[in-house]
């Protein structure tokens, strides 16, 4: 009795010890926007959703967000995967007109671990298939160029960011989305970004975002028309 009594203790000491983990782990990171989204006049007009490249879209130019009223909810290194988990609470519940999705980067850099394009893809269209379910038009826009990645060496994402934007822009074509062609506007002669775009070949300096925002900005009058 006193064994059992033992091994019951030591489960649940495991049990709490894991969701206390859990809890603090926050790997979709819910709580990076948990108050900014308390405070978004809601219905929000347009919410651009993305990794380290639209989170560095504030910073380097929060002027185009606010006098727009754009929201940015960007997460430096999520993967599709987390973006979906986390698409609901950063998007679908702000109820914003038009969603901006641009995703893939750090699937492609496996940031956790392998993951094949068309899963990478799969998630994309996932979320543009959430949006739509709840009257909000996506945007899908291309993978940013990219020769090398800094923090992963030798994954050459060139020819992978080419091959999973063809298969984003061919599901745009079918499905009469609005694809946004960052790439073309923006890659050198290597298929990656030129320094006066990059200091490290992956994030934008101002005058690429200043080019992206011309672009973007296109599309969404389009489908607030």
């Amino acid at each position: 009795m006193k064994r059992v009594g033992k091994w019951f203790f030591m489960t649940v000491c495991v049990l709490l010890t894991s969701s206390a983990f859990a809890q603090v782990k926050d790997w979709a990171q819910f709580n990076r926007y948990a108050e900014a989204n308390k405070n978004v006049k809601v219905p929000a007009k347009v919410v651009f959703m993305g990794n380290s490249i639209t989170d560095g879209w504030w910073p380097a130019d929060s002027a185009f967000f606010i006098s727009n009223g754009y929201v940015d909810r960007g997460i430096g290194g999520q993967t599709t995967s987390e973006m979906l988990v986390r698409f609901r609470t950063d998007v679908i519940n702000l109820k914003p007109k038009v969603v901006v999705i641009m995703a893939g980067t750090n699937d492609i850099a496996q940031n956790n671990g392998y993951i094949s394009l068309e899963n990478a893809f799969g998630n994309i269209v996932s979320m543009v298939e959430l949006a739509q379910f709840n009257k909000i038009t996506p945007i899908l826009c291309s993978v940013m160029p990219a020769y090398e990645f800094g923090w992963r060496k030798g994954m050459e994402p060139a020819g992978k960011i080419i091959k999973l934007n063809e298969m984003i822009k061919a599901y745009a074509d079918k499905h009469n989305l609005v694809y946004v062609d960052y790439h073309s506007a923006l890659k050198d002669e290597r298929n990656g970004l030129p320094a006066k775009y990059s200091h490290d070949e992956v994030h934008p300096t101002l005058e690429a975002y200043k080019i992206m925002e011309s672009i973007v900005q296109k599309a969404i009058q389009k489908v607030l028309k």
